[in-house]
């Protein structure tokens, strides 16, 4: 995929989040010509800075939400591939700003869409949702791309309402019928729980775990039955490079959205994960916490079929990445050498190059 995207022009929206960062890196390893589109990074310590982002792509600074601001960047730049990261992606956060995390999430993926009406060129977008998405009945069930949408939290339901806003534009501006018209093609992509290094978002448990390592005290587990889909930032940053190259190439080959998650071997309770890492913890249980899923299983059988897709890291790795990363950090070491060895490797493992 690294001569794929060499010189391609790719429009990144968060690229100065954690996932998005991540992104972007990848992308400039590979010789892409990158225009970045986000808030500032959040605190000190973060991704962005750690990896120094703004010097490897364009870095507009403005807010998702600032439809005219979004347009002038996405038309002038005239991308040939979109990603669209940018959002408020904290649970727990949603329940204090609830109003503007819709705004966020779903105003703001539709601020994108109407965007990318004007790019006057062939154009493929990845929209980056969540697998929070589904309406969760906590029985067991993993998820398909076609179950439901729903979400209790307004998180998860300004996610659920962006991948309607999603269908609406593509049936009405992006009909697949009338590619050859627009020549635009839009796909979401659904992955949560993904942990890496950089990520010092609140709320987060191996951000918490890192910070405890980092500090010598426990990890305070709030909701430690919890059981998520785990998987390294690398492995669903894969599907939707994935994604994109196969829109690219030929957009009538995929489908509308994919999951992408962990084997159903490494669907781990958040105890797990904290016994994983070897970080001492505390259990805090708190009756008056707002309302949070106990339990998430996505079904990757699409991406795996139909992608050629599947993960290579088990939990295990990647919570030892993961570790290792914020080892390497807090120890002063040089993070884009690091980080870099990281990715190499990654992707030397999923094309079979490394085992």
């Amino acid at each position: 995929m690294n001569n794929f995207y060499k010189n391609k022009k790719v429009f990144i929206t968060g690229h100065t989040g954690f996932k998005g960062g991540w992104l972007t890196e990848i992308l400039s390893l590979w010789g892409a010509d990158i225009c970045g589109y986000s808030l500032p990074a959040d605190g000190e310590d973060n991704f962005f800075n750690a990896l120094n982002i703004e010097k490897k792509c364009k870095s507009i600074i403005a807010d998702l939400r600032d439809e005219k601001a979004l347009q002038t960047a996405l038309v002038n730049f005239a991308p040939d591939i979109i990603f669209h990261l940018a959002a408020q992606p904290i649970v727990r956060t949603s329940y204090e700003i609830p109003v503007e995390t819709f705004v966020v999430n779903t105003i703001g993926t539709a601020n994108l869409l109407q965007a990318l009406r004007n790019v006057e060129k062939r154009c493929e977008a990845v929209l980056i949702t969540t697998d929070k998405v589904y309406k969760n009945r906590e029985d067991g069930s993993a998820y398909m791309e076609d179950d439901a949408l729903g979400g209790y939290d307004p998180y998860s339901a300004s996610k659920a309402a962006a991948e309607i806003v999603i269908e609406s534009f593509m049936l009405s501006f992006f009909n697949p019928e009338q590619f050859e018209k627009h020549k635009k093609s839009i796909v979401s992509v659904r992955a949560g729980n993904v942990i890496g290094g950089g990520d010092w978002s609140k709320y987060r448990l191996l951000p918490d775990m890192m910070k405890a390592m980092n500090s010598g005290t426990p990890v305070v587990l709030r909701n430690p039955f919890s059981i998520r889909p785990w998987q390294h930032v690398l492995e669903p940053l894969y599907g939707y490079l994935l994604v994109g190259k196969k829109q690219y190439e030929n957009p009538f080959s995929v489908a509308n959205s994919y999951n992408f998650g962990p084997n159903p071997e490494d669907v781990l309770t958040v105890e797990d994960v904290a016994k994983t890492g070897g970080i001492p913890y505390e259990i805090a249980l708190d009756a008056d916490a707002p309302h949070e899923a106990k339990l998430l299983q996505l079904d990757i059988s699409l991406a795996k079929n139909n992608l050629g897709w599947q993960p290579h890291l088990s939990a295990k790795e990647a919570i030892e990445n993961t570790t290792a990363w914020y080892k390497a950090y807090y120890a002063h070491q040089d993070m884009e050498h690091f980080t870099k060895k990281q990715i190499e490797e990654y992707f030397d493992r999923s094309h079979g190059i490394r085992q």
